[in-house]
């Protein structure tokens, strides 16, 4: 009853429990992802100067999508 009040019953329920639970911890971890990319490729020391720029601005612009480019094939290879 307390549920009916609020505007809380049915599938908003579900779509709350789905948001909270699923959306944002993908969201939370894309985000730290992201930013971990960003850092990364400021701190390269594989990359030129050149290099670096291109990629911080793609990443900076691009988000998600340019951080998964940058981690599958901008950074170096064989850096300890």
């Amino acid at each position: 009853m307390m549920l009916a009040v609020l505007g809380l019953a049915g599938g908003k329920i579900l779509l709350l429990l789905m948001v909270f639970f699923f959306v944002l911890p993908l969201a939370l971890a894309a985000f730290a992802f992201w930013i971990w990319m960003l850092v990364d490729a400021i701190q390269n020391k594989g990359l030129s100067d050149s290099e670096k720029v291109g990629w911080v601005v793609a990443i900076a612009l691009l988000h998600i999508i340019a951080a998964l480019l940058y981690f599958f094939i901008g950074r170096p290879k064989g850096r300890v």
